[in-house]
């Protein structure tokens, strides 16, 4: 079986147009195909959709969060409710092409564990997500002690016992790409181009792709503590060189200012890097006490395969029948 997992939240505009390629991809595949829908506390019709889908294609299946965990948590919960003997994930918006399913599956067979998806180029995207995308991928990997592929997102395939694997990892703070990386596996890269979003707005602001990045960096390198360690022994080598010169200038040619202006500089730049060094330590021991409480990655609230017997919610879209 092909297992081919898809997060979704608030996708009512794109389902319709999604399943309709997917149906027409899988068509042309050998064996089973599992299209594993993970649901992350849409507040649209994207349940009800899929539910209606389900009537008439029993390979779909619908996992319900209780809330709004976030995507890493959803994929997550794909991954562990994923039957397939090769998983596939991918966006729900349509910007990964459902279109290149076979070829993946071919490198599959070949004997890659990993068919990863490398992003040609990046239609409907700003200059400023490219180049901001383009930087973070560089510095994370320049700190980070497994290497996370370039310009490559959630579209990939994963065998089985890759999926095991990751399955395996018992962190809460989830940053999926360095997880992805540090399994490791024989790995094949394919190439595509990366379309616009069908419809609707990305769910993802600057704000969150900010928090995101700061997962990715504190969840596989040590080095920033490093650096605030760097920077504390440079700012008081530099204070302690200021304090010599002071001394020595007082000796030799006397007390000319009163200094006022060089010590305000001196404290401003102590104290910002003080601070600089705390909030970086209250990013690690902040991670540190989530990963303490121990609470569940995400929390399923039905499970279309455990519930087939209950009524299926009718679509609410006006004049629209939901059995055409």
């Amino acid at each position: 079986m092909l297992s081919i997992v898809i997060p979704v939240h608030n996708e009512a505009e794109v389902i319709p147009t999604l399943l309709n390629r997917l149906t027409q991809v899988t068509r042309t595949l050998d064996g089973p195909v599992e299209l594993l829908f993970v649901d992350d506390g849409s507040r649209d019709n994207s349940v009800a959709l899929l539910l209606q889908a389900r009537r008439r294609h029993p390979g779909i299946r619908v996992l319900q969060l209780s809330r709004n965990f976030g995507k890493e948590a959803a994929v997550s919960a794909g991954l562990q409710h994923a039957r397939g003997e090769a998983v596939i994930l991918m966006d729900a918006d349509l910007q990964d092409p459902p279109e290149r399913i076979p070829d993946m599956l071919a490198a599959w067979r070949k004997g890659a564990d990993v068919v990863l998806m490398k992003r040609r180029t990046r239609a409907g995207e700003s200059w400023l997500k490219r180049l901001t995308a383009h930087l973070f991928y560089r510095l994370i990997n320049r700190i980070s002690d497994a290497p996370i592929p370039v310009d490559t997102g959630d579209f990939r395939l994963m065998s089985r016992r890759t999926v095991d694997a990751l399955n395996r990892l018992p962190e809460r703070n989830r940053y999926l790409k360095g997880m992805f990386a540090w399994v490791g596996m024989p790995t094949v890269t394919l190439e595509f181009d990366r379309d616009p979003r069908l419809a609707g707005r990305t769910k993802w602001n600057y704000l969150k792709l900010m928090h995101l990045a700061m997962e990715g960096i504190t969840s596989f390198s040590t080095r920033p503590l490093r650096l605030a360690l760097v920077l504390g022994l440079l700012a008081a080598g530099t204070g302690g060189l200021f304090g010599v010169w002071e001394v020595l200038k007082a000796l030799i040619f006397g007390i000319d200012t009163p200094g006022y202006a060089s010590m305000i500089a001196m404290i401003t730049f102590l104290s910002g890097v003080q601070l600089l060094c705390l909030g970086l330590l209250g990013e690690y021991v902040g991670r540190i006490y989530m990963e303490t409480k121990q609470r569940p990655v995400f929390i399923v609230a039905e499970d279309s395969d455990d519930s087939a017997h209950r009524h299926l919610p009718q679509l609410r879209v006006a004049g629209h029948d939901p059995d055409h």
